[in-house]
């Protein structure tokens, strides 16, 4: 029973598996699921570091992937949404993310909000290749941020 932990963590390590395996879970964790891909960048990284890079790549592809996929489904519910009522909190926030426009899916890579921020986006009809280039840099920066910092911190415990 122990033994398949070992054979999973070998299989991740190999590049023709693990890069896949990030973009699909990348890939899914960027969109409205309740799911987080850092831990196998993190693991994968640790596991393999001369794969730093490409890991980073992939999971910013997949991720960037995944948000504009909100972004579609997010254009797509307009017209169900408009037939419901706004509270004045919603359209606070609404008008705000009017005023940022694509700029706004910088913070696509925040916990939480991020993804449904990526829906709003599209539901607003925020020009849609500007939006994937903000998404796409602020989940850049999320990686490579992220894992330094948590493959640094795993080196020093």
């Amino acid at each position: 029973m122990d033994t398949w932990i070992p054979t999973l963590l070998h299989l991740l390590a190999l590049p023709e598996y693990s890069l896949s395996t990030v973009f699909v879970v990348s890939f899914v964790s960027a969109t409205l699921l309740p799911m987080g891909s850092e831990p196998l960048v993190l693991g994968l990284v640790e596991l393999n570091p001369a794969l730093f890079w490409p890991v980073i790549g992939v999971a910013t592809v997949g991720n960037t992937l995944g948000g504009a996929v909100s972004w579609w489904m997010g254009f797509g519910a307009h017209r169900v949404v408009d037939k419901y009522g706004h509270s004045a909190h919603h359209l606070r926030a609404l008008d705000w993310l009017r005023r940022l426009g694509p700029k706004a899916c910088l913070l696509a890579w925040l916990p939480l909000v991020g993804d449904p921020l990526c829906a709003v986006a599209g539901w607003l009809k925020l020009p849609f290749w500007p939006c994937v280039a903000y998404m796409a840099v602020g989940k850049l920066a999320r990686y490579v941020l992220m894992t330094a910092a948590l493959t640094g911190l795993l080196r020093l415990w």
